[in-house]
């Protein structure tokens, strides 16, 4: 079985320390902030509840960095879809402003996520392992 580095642990520590610090500015505050108002069709709260999510499950991470990997694929696999889905499209069309500019800078930062995860330690505990069971095997008595 492959071991993860010590270097390798110190930046997930770090990594999971870094959103659990600074992801809370982007939700937590604006949940607790009573001037918001936020409709059943406004993505604008599900992505503040998603973010507050991910922040207390980074707190985890703190503490279980590679029990928590699944939270960095999911933080890779969405920030590389929307690159791929929206800001490469309005980039291809030249409709590039200000505000994608920015949110195309703090996304592309995901990125840095193919070089933090540990692949080699992912694939042996998720491609070379074999999975779980779907359902329940007699066991003898």
């Amino acid at each position: 079985m492959s071991e993860v580095s010590l270097i390798r642990l110190y930046v997930l520590h770090a990594i999971y320390l870094l959103i659990f610090v600074m992801v809370p500015q982007l939700s937590w505050v604006k949940i607790f902030d009573p001037s918001q108002s936020w409709g059943a069709g406004d993505s604008r709260g599900e992505v503040a509840c998603m973010l507050a999510a991910l922040s207390v499950l980074s707190a985890l991470g703190v503490r279980y960095p590679l029990q928590m990997r699944p939270l960095l694929f999911w933080e890779l696999v969405w920030k590389m879809v929307w690159m791929v889905r929206v800001a490469l499209p309005l980039w291809l069309d030249g409709k590039v402003d200000d505000a994608l500019r920015e949110n195309s800078l703090a996304v592309g930062m995901g990125a840095l996520l193919f070089l933090i995860i540990p692949w080699r330690y992912v694939f042996e505990h998720y491609i070379k392992e074999p999975g779980n069971l779907w359902k329940r095997h007699a066991t003898a008595n």
